[in-house]
């Protein structure tokens, strides 16, 4: 008797599980290209490669991995290289295929099993297919909105949505997403693209229609960073990278060198991997590599040794060395401002990039802020401090001065104060300002395109007594500004007794709220107007409108500074999540509690493209402008009064058209009985007492 099992067909499990065969010259690639030399001049040669190789590509080789062909005494211009794995020859002609080899020679890099497919080819010419265009998505759809109203995204739940934002109707949702990420969402810097974290990586969304832009594989991806311009961006997790195993069908972007790494740089419009890098041990700073202003180069510190920059996109170490830095505590890039843009634009008077770092105390050396060029790595100015416990870098989002807020203990080390060390970037050799203050600078915040600041100051309270949970420390509030005359900062107002953590400047400056974040009794939102005085010949700085809003999280402004949003968050307490918007004069646009609400976004605008003058000339005649525009807000009240009246004159035609049935009925009910003959029948009933008793019981 046949067995069944000899039947059976496998094919199919056969054809998943397939595994194709090596290809022994996969590991061998041909270097063409090469200078044409004698054989004296061969090993000169090979040791150029090596190093060129080891230093490009990462890969390790020596001189009798190559081979270089002879004819008539002189090479041919190519030679041949044995590697270890077709791994190491796919990574050799991604990172030198193309790539200059000196100044008259160029590295073209091919397996030597593709040219061996190449010799085998047919000598028949076939047509190629040309695949139907498929055209792409306007990535920056969103901006046509003949209304130019700004959009903001909701995560509630399980759910995404985006809708855009209206002055006196309820928002309106343009799409909606169920179960679209497994932890938060990001936009990108410019709001081209919406990223999603899952389990197998990160996907990227754009366009009309929310279409996936891209995808890149990182399993258990936790946090993810744009870079300024959005061609790159970083990816995080806090499992190191493992490779499957051998012979596995899993996707994998990594190489073996990449093994044991946490962070990746990735290029968003190939989807190529760039580089990894191992995290520093310790508590991780996120950024942990963070971009220059023109997105040329990323650094990386290593706390107490030194920072090292890789050039962009190549990722090669600048000059081949990093910057050492004894005690090097912390750094940032100065960003890059309109000016720089419009610099670079026209190729005139282009800045070097800046970066400022800081060391502390050590020994009989006193603590140091330094401003440094890149990539001359010139030495721009710097500071000595002393009796300093800590610092932090504040930069002006224009590029246009650098903060450093110095946390200074007296000689006896029992209380602390606070010194502002204000380096003026765009004036000749950088001068610096000092201002003195007595009490612990607690918050520190720029106003966007301004030359003013705000800090939040209290008392050193670290040697008295702890305060209660819930309870705040009374703080006083402070407003700078430069008095180019003098060249220093000169204090505008000072508000004292407030209860107040957190400060959030509008992106046009101006305007800014003082708020509270993470109290259990306090949720005023106080919307302050620095120019109240230009407008209301009053006072200069006044309190314009206060909001609450139960258990606030975040505070953020919209892109063009009319609107301002206020969220509780799921992620940070449990009790009346939601989210409210109000306008500049504190009136309410919309206020809604929802079950599980996580996190709430503006969605940011890209940088305009009007020139200066077109600017000037819509602010000369912006009262024109208003003018359509209270047209059109007059028109949208009116319409939603229109609906209202709409409604409610369907409803009274509703009531009419069931009268007017109504009446029909019962006319011809009445018409029936008039015609017909009557045979109704009547009963009539009667009382009738035939006896009364009293009776009185005992």
């Amino acid at each position: 008797m046949e067995n069944p099992a000899d039947t059976t067909d496998y094919t199919d499990i056969y054809a998943k599980h397939s595994i194709e065969p090596i290809n022994p010259l996969d590991s061998i690639v041909v270097l063409d290209g090469m200078p044409i030399i004698s054989p004296e001049k061969q090993s000169k040669l090979f040791k150029a490669l090596t190093k060129a190789i080891s230093a490009k590509a990462g890969i390790d080789v020596s001189d009798d991995q190559f081979y270089m062909p002879l004819n008539q005494g002189k090479s041919d211009g190519y030679i041949f290289l044995t590697l270890k794995s077709s791994n190491e020859a796919n990574t050799l002609i991604n990172k030198l295929d193309d790539s200059p080899f000196d100044s008259k020679h160029t590295f073209k890099i091919n397996k030597f099993s593709q040219i061996d497919a190449y010799l085998n080819a047919s000598d028949e010419y076939t047509e190629p297919t040309i695949p139907p265009h498929n055209p792409k998505d306007h990535l920056k759809s969103w901006l046509n909105d003949p209304r130019g109203r700004d959009q903001f995204l909701t995560h509630l739940a399980d759910d995404v949505q985006l809708n855009y934002n209206n002055r006196n109707n309820p928002p309106e949702t343009t799409h909606s997403k169920h179960n679209w990420t497994n932890s938060y969402v990001s936009f990108s810097p410019q709001g081209t693209y919406i990223g999603t974290l899952h389990r197998q990586g990160v996907i990227l969304y754009g366009g009309p229609n929310l279409s996936q832009v891209s995808r890149f594989a990182h399993p258990n991806v936790k946090l993810i960073d744009f870079s300024p311009k959005e061609n790159y961006f970083i990816t995080w997790s806090n499992e190191p990278i493992v490779l499957p195993p051998p012979g596995s069908s899993t996707l994998c972007p990594f190489s073996p060198e990449d093994q044991g790494n946490s962070l990746a740089v990735w290029d968003i419009k190939t989807g190529e991997l760039l580089r990894t890098f191992p995290t520093t041990p310790g508590k991780m700073p996120w950024p942990h590599l963070k971009w220059s202003g023109d997105e040329k180069f990323i650094g990386r510190l290593v706390p107490g040794q030194q920072i090292s920059i890789y050039s962009i996109p190549d990722m090669n170490l600048v000059d081949k060395k990093s910057l050492k830095i004894p005690g090097v505590v912390d750094f940032d890039w100065c960003p890059w401002g309109d000016k720089d843009a419009q610099n670079a634009h026209s190729g005139k008077g282009v800045r070097e990039n800046m970066l400022a770092y800081w060391t502390p105390e050590v020994e009989n050396q006193p603590a140091r802020v330094t401003l440094m060029a890149f990539p001359s790595r010139q030495i721009l100015r710097s500071k000595n401090l002393f009796n300093v416990s800590s610092a932090k870098l504040n930069w002006h989002n224009q590029g246009d001065f650098l903060c450093v807020q110095v946390n200074r203990h007296t000689k006896t080390k029992k209380s602390m104060f606070c010194n502002l060390e204000i380096f003026r970037l765009r004036e000749k050799d950088y001068p610096v300002e000092v201002v003195e203050l007595k009490d612990i600078v607690t918050f520190f915040a720029w106003e966007p395109r301004g030359e003013r600041f705000t800090i939040i100051t209290q008392s050193d309270t670290s040697n008295s007594q702890q305060m209660a949970p819930g309870v705040l420390v009374k703080s006083c509030v402070s407003f700078y500004q430069l008095d180019k005359t003098k060249g220093d900062f000169k204090l505008l107002k000072t508000l004292d007794n407030k209860s107040v953590n957190t400060i959030h400047w509008n992106p046009r400056g101006r305007y800014l709220v003082l708020s509270t974040i993470g109290s259990q009794s306090k949720f005023d939102l106080e919307l302050w107007d620095v120019d109240y005085g230009m407008d209301e010949k009053k006072e200069d700085i006044a309190q314009i409108a206060q909001v609450e809003f139960y258990g606030v999280t975040d505070i953020e402004w919209d892109p063009s500074g009319r609107f301002l949003a206020a969220s509780a968050s799921f992620w940070r307490h449990q009790a009346e999540n939601g989210y409210a918007i109000w306008d500049l004069k504190g009136q309410e646009v919309v206020k809604t509690s929802i079950e599980k609400f996580k996190q709430f976004l503006w969605r940011p605008r890209p940088k305009t493209l009007l020139p200066k003058d077109e600017q000037k000339k819509i602010r000369k005649n912006l009262r024109d402008y208003s003018r359509t525009f209270e047209d059109e807000d007059a028109a949208e009240e009116s319409n939603v009064s229109a609906e209202l009246l709409t409604q409610r004159k369907m409803l009274v035609n509703k009531w009419n058209e069931w009268r007017k049935l109504c009446r029909e009925q019962l006319t011809q009910i009445a018409a029936e009985n008039a015609t017909g003959e009557d045979d109704t029948t009547v009963e009539e009933w009667v009382d009738e007492i035939i006896e009364e008793s009293e009776q009185v019981l005992p």
